[in-house]
């Protein structure tokens, strides 16, 4: 017998990332959900067109040079007046509705995530910081959420905007129009990330592997990024995918109050204001498809952020 003792073979997780993650319960609780599946075809879908429409409509709906008042108020394609190739009709500019709402969704997909990821960012980075160092610094955040909860989240982001606008007047252009429309989403929405972050790190702060860090040496900011924030992000999913819809709801609310980007590159929202105008006139699909591309765009993604909610909460397991 050898003097020296065995050492145990430590087995490695065998298979890929993609492997596990179809032999997990996230997977097998998508593929039951009818709902689920429909919402995530439905959503990717949308995706797809949106950022697929510079190859696949007729015309840029945000270049005047592209458009002709002669082709103006044209019915959907299956009317008696429909003509092709203006599948969903035109406005009164000539636009096609079709060009249009795939732009305009791009447009609201771009503002809603990147809304979602300066609201995610900045309430992540305050609920660890109230979460792990507490005391003073805790009260203060808390608090400045409490306050901000008692007001709508588009009150807030209308706020954003009207100080924003009135300091520079009339000295934005599209990017920062769209800029400003971005942040006043962020701090619209950062509240739920930070609360939520925060009661998480909590109960992680007091947990072995952290005390271990801490003896080890490692730094205050090392351990809350590298050690805790992983084992805090499966809610943090959830809040996005819900706040997506938020967002580009918050947004199509501002663009459709005036208050959001400018007719000349008009998002879902700023579609249905211009399309309002000429709803009893007769010329209903103006109004009719980007409202239907904007409701059925946040249904599923609500959808699928419902199922996302149930699939990670053990308690349901």
């Amino acid at each position: 017998m050898d003097d020296a003792a065995e050492v145990p073979e430590i087995r490695q997780p065998t298979g890929s990332r993609l492997a596990r993650f179809l032999d997990s319960d996230l997977w097998a609780s998508f593929r039951r959900s009818k709902t689920a599946m429909a919402a995530f075809v439905a959503t990717v879908l949308m995706f797809a067109l949106a950022f697929a429409a510079p190859w696949i409509v007729p015309q840029n709906p945000y270049d005047p040079a592209q458009l002709d008042l002669l082709n103006s108020n044209l019915p959907p394609i299956w009317k008696a007046e429909g003509q092709a190739p203006f599948l969903l009709g035109t406005d009164d500019q000539g636009r096609d509705v079709l060009s249009a709402v795939l732009y305009g969704l791009r447009l609201s997909l771009i503002v809603g995530m990147l809304g979602v990821l300066v609201s995610g960012t900045l309430g992540i980075g305050l609920g660890l910081v109230a979460g792990y160092v507490g005391g003073l610094l805790d009260t203060i955040i808390m608090r400045v959420a409490d306050v901000q909860l008692t007001f709508p989240a588009i009150l807030i982001a209308l706020v954003v905007d009207g100080v924003a606008k009135a300091s520079f007047g009339g000295a934005l252009d599209t990017n920062a129009t769209i800029l400003l429309i971005v942040v006043s989403i962020g701090l619209s929405f950062w509240v739920q990330y930070a609360r939520t972050v925060r009661s998480s790190v909590m109960v992680e702060r007091g947990k072995d592997y952290v005390q271990a860090a801490r003896l080890i040496g490692l730094s205050t900011p090392v351990i809350m990024v590298r050690h805790v924030l992983p084992n805090v992000t499966g809610p943090v999913f959830v809040i996005a995918t819900i706040n997506l819809a938020l967002a580009i709801i918050t947004e199509a609310t501002l663009s459709f109050l005036g208050t959001g980007l400018p007719e000349t590159m008009p998002s879902l929202g700023t579609l249905i204001r211009i399309g309002n105008k000429f709803l009893f006139s007769g010329e209903w699909w103006v109004v009719a498809f980007p409202g239907i591309a904007l409701a059925g765009l946040v249904i599923a993604i609500n959808l699928l952020g419902d199922w996302l909610r149930d699939a990670l909460n053990p308690k349901l397991q």
